[in-house]
């Protein structure tokens, strides 16, 4: 780390909404007092309601991304969310395999409005990105398309496993170790549909910690009082499921 602030690059698609992606990323990463650097794997026409087109980057210019910003301004933890294609998922575990910083993996297959943004073969080639990464951060639905707990932890990371899509009036989040749990925190669910943008927002919430120095547990718990704090004070934007209020959490009140 630089002392200043760390330095997070978030490697996924743009959401011309603003709630997700590579927006969500950003504002989370710069709430949170890091520097947040971008590699765009994908370009979306999204909103509340839904995707509308998506436009996939060349996997040679996120590769060219990823090192201008490595080879100049350092990166001190890595978010990944929506990779794009097989392709560009298989050629960026490749490349940061020569890095030794915290990664984390959000294998983000179908938006929060329903819309499938990773195909097949792009989700067979999640192995590659789980190889590398330091902690994976699926929802419910993802965890049961990866196999489940044992064939992701069977690549050597650590596994939150988010509640968010269960059921019950508790939100159980559970952080898992290669040999099994080891933490599990719950919060009462919220009654929303302003949830656009959540596992991006934990995914670079909890790089942002690690970078900037935290352990894995006090990134965790961050990372979930932030996201429940940005859905707490949504600003009710658009008509279908709304981005968070990331910009407005000042303090971490996140009413558990």
């Amino acid at each position: 780390m630089t002392g200043k602030c760390p330095r997070i690059l978030s490697i996924a698609g743009s959401d011309s909404g603003g709630g997700a992606g590579i927006q969500a990323d950003i504002k989370t990463i710069t709430m949170l007092g890091g520097h947040a650097m971008t590699a765009i794997t994908a370009i979306t026409a999204q909103n509340t309601l839904g995707v509308q087109a998506v436009h996939q980057v060349p996997t040679q210019m996120i590769l060219t991304q990823i090192e201008s910003v490595v080879s100049d301004i350092g990166v001190d933890a890595i978010k990944i969310g929506m990779i794009g294609s097989a392709d560009a998922a298989r050629a960026v575990a490749d490349y940061l395999t020569r890095l030794d910083i915290p990664i984390i993996f959000d294998p983000v297959m179908i938006a929060t409005s329903g819309s499938v943004l990773a195909d097949g073969n792009t989700i067979a080639a999640f192995g590659k990105l789980m190889d590398v990464a330091s902690v994976v951060t699926p929802n419910l639905p993802e965890l049961e398309a990866l196999g489940g707990i044992d064939a992701i932890s069977a690549h050597g990371c650590h596994l939150v496993v988010k509640g968010g899509h269960g059921e019950g009036p508790l939100v159980v989040d559970k952080l898992y170790a290669p040999g099994g749990l080891i933490r599990c925190v719950e919060g009462k669910r919220f009654e929303t549909s302003e949830t656009h943008g959540t596992g991006c927002t934990f995914a670079s919430a909890l790089a942002t910690g690690l970078g900037g120095g935290l352990d894995l547990d006090a990134a965790f718990e961050q990372a979930i009082s932030f996201t429940r704090s940005a859905i707490i004070e949504a600003p009710g934007l658009g008509g279908g499921g709304g981005p968070l209020g990331h910009q407005f959490v000042t303090d971490f009140q996140d009413d558990r």
